[in-house]
């Protein structure tokens, strides 16, 4: 069954304030998070839960961020054509990232 809301639902946020989740610079510039609990979310979240995401966010960028041979024809394809390329074919960073931004 579609569960309903009334209109004042819908305009108050879920969360009053945001919670920013630091970069992890320890290994160089890659794209990682640091897996430090925010004390903003104590009440809104299980730490372990928080810890996992995290580690799944890390573990998708670091697999979408893996050079090997299709990164190097991808960059070589890309070269060749003036990076029009792209607007036929996702890169292997679009399709392993999770989110489409």
């Amino acid at each position: 069954m579609a569960e309903t809301h009334s209109l004042q639902d819908l305009q108050q946020p879920a969360v009053s304030s945001k919670v920013f989740v630091q970069r992890d610079y320890s290994s160089g510039t890659i794209c990682k998070f640091q897996t430090k609990f925010p004390s903003e979310l104590e009440s809104r979240l299980d730490k372990q839960q928080f810890e996992e995401t995290i580690q799944t966010l890390n573990n998708l960028y670091a697999e979408a961020e893996k050079l090997g041979g299709k990164s190097y024809f991808e960059g070589c394809l890309a070269c060749l054509t003036a990076y029009t390329i792209f607007l036929c074919m996702e890169t292997h960073y679009e399709k392993v990232k999770l989110f489409p931004f």
